[in-house]
């Protein structure tokens, strides 16, 4: 990952959108891994945080937390620790914590427009998408839709296509994704700052 050229954007514009953010080979171990078959890796996303996680119908995918003891999620997650400890240097943004999971949105699921930062805390700072879909065509539909602060205007839409990823502030950009028409594989994930 060019850090520079992600702090550069960050600073500038709070996001950024790359096409080839991993290497070929661990591009296409994630891609793997999150077609795994094994159905119990994967449970119906909720919302909220800790006692307040509920199921709720503005979201429909089925998501894995990422797993350290897993060889392609230990490789993953040294590339954020990577870009978590170039963009500390960079812009002095005292992250320190990263989570992230697959997530899987079936046909005609989606996710309405909503905000990573959990109600009443300042809790993630910045938000990083990675999208795992070959062969992605603009029928398959499931873009993000990344709007200003007001909630109002749209700033940028991304289609979820494979190696693409998109790294937002997460306090300042409200998104949704739209209705997916066909199966849809992402790893979402946030960087957060102590004490949050």
């Amino acid at each position: 990952m060019d850090i520079a050229k992600i702090a550069y954007q960050l600073e500038h514009s709070g996001y950024i959108v790359l096409s080839e953010s991993l290497v070929a080979d661990l591009l296409a171990d994630l891609f793997t891994r999150c077609h795994d078959d094994d159905s119990t890796r994967f449970h119906a996303a909720q919302v909220g945080r800790g006692a307040g996680k509920q199921l709720s119908a503005i979201r429909g995918d089925v998501i894995d937390w990422l797993d350290n003891s897993h060889s392609t999620d230990q490789a993953y997650l040294a590339c954020m620790e990577e870009l978590r400890l170039g963009l500390n240097e960079s812009l002095f943004l005292g992250l320190f914590d990263y989570e992230c999971h697959y997530a899987i949105y079936g046909k005609g699921n989606g996710y309405a427009k909503h905000s990573d930062v959990l109600q009443g805390q300042k809790n993630r700072i910045l938000t990083t998408v990675l999208y795992l879909n070959e062969d992605w065509h603009a029928r398959d539909g499931g873009e993000l839709v990344v709007f200003d602060s007001t909630g109002k205007t749209i700033v940028t839409t991304v289609n979820p296509t494979f190696g693409t990823m998109i790294i937002f502030l997460s306090e300042f950009f409200p998104h949704e994704v739209l209705l997916s028409h066909a199966t849809r594989r992402s790893i979402a994930g946030w960087f957060r700052v102590r004490g949050s």
